[in-house]
């Protein structure tokens, strides 16, 4: 028998959210030669749901009258979903779907939704990246993992923003009709089988950006304009006009972080920008931006972005 999967599209969905794992779930029934899933759209209320960027989905049925049993039941995400009011029935049909499927997630914010109606308790989650810390703040029982591309936690399955809900989808076929199957769904898509890399590599959340009082975001900019030095606390204190010890302690409490995170972030943005735009090798960047040495610019690049430079570079230059 077909497995029939459900998809929750709220009131200003974003399309892809939907779109992308319907077709995973078609590419795999063509490339079986039979129909192992039949999907369904759920939307909140009957009739037409307007997404996000304006095209219009019909919904199967909806939260009143979806009444069948679903092997599996995902969560659209929206830009609103963070902060979204759902109606007791769309609360209670999700507990009751979720409850009695074989496995439920979410795609991208689609997790606040979820996480809303307390059907992910303790467990281990992802979202798009630039969401991810507003939801392991809104649900502490939560363990968020940011740079996951997707995660699968005993029934529950979440992914990362938008695009990564292919691979969520994309993991599911892995999971019911085996590895061959999905590699030709992957082919047939020109997508990644399995991506490379987690989602921080596109996120730009932890930039370093100007902050503190005239003194300091002057020092910032100096710092930003002259990158290649080799900077401390010592020389950031020297050029406010201040002692280091107290320099310091002022920064971190007007910016946030200490001087010497807020100078890897700068020197890693930096390097983005140079890698992407001028495509130059990493050892130049290394020493364009300010690092001792190629491999100190690698660990420092990987902790932030989570790939190497040289596969970043590969990203925006063939």
């Amino acid at each position: 028998m077909a497995k029939v999967i459900a998809i929750l599209a709220l009131p200003g969905v974003q399309l892809l959210d939907v779109a992308g794992p319907l077709d995973v779930f078609s590419q795999a029934n063509l490339e079986s030669g039979a129909t192992p899933y039949r999907c369904r759209i759920i939307g909140t209320t009957p009739g037409p749901i307007r997404s996000s960027s304006g095209a219009r989905l019909y919904a199967d049925a909806s939260v009143r009258d979806a009444a069948e049993r679903f092997d599996t039941v995902l969560v659209a995400g929206a830009p609103h979903a963070t902060s979204a009011e759902l109606n007791p029935a769309t609360m209670d049909w999700m507990r009751r779907a979720a409850g009695s499927a074989r496995r439920y997630g979410s795609v991208c914010t689609g997790a606040f939704i979820l996480a809303h109606s307390g059907l992910l308790q303790g467990r281990r989650v992802t979202t798009h990246w630039a969401s991810a810390e507003a939801l392991a703040e809104a649900y502490p029982d939560l363990k968020v993992e940011e740079d996951a591309i997707y995660i699968r936690d005993g029934k529950v399955r979440t992914s990362a923003g938008v695009t990564a809900g292919l691979d969520l989808a994309l993991a599911l076929v892995e999971e019911d009709l085996g590895r061959d199957i999905a590699r030709r769904v992957a082919s047939q898509l020109v997508m990644y089988f399995k991506r490379p890399g987690g989602q921080l590599q596109f996120s730009r959340h932890g930039e370093s950006s100007l902050g503190g009082r005239s003194v300091l975001q002057e020092t910032q900019r100096w710092v930003m304009a002259n990158l290649a030095l080799p900077h401390s606390v010592k020389t950031l204190a020297a050029h406010a006009g201040k002692s280091p010890r107290h320099f310091a302690r002022l920064f971190s409490a007007e910016v946030g972080i200490t001087p010497a995170a807020w100078l890897e972030r700068a020197r890693i943005g930096a390097a983005r920008l140079l890698l992407e735009e001028d495509g130059q090798a990493p050892k130049q960047v290394a020493a364009r931006v300010g690092f001792t040495s190629v491999d100190t610019l690698r660990r420092a690049f990987v902790k932030h972005v989570g790939i190497t430079p040289a596969e970043y570079r590969k990203r925006f230059h063939i």
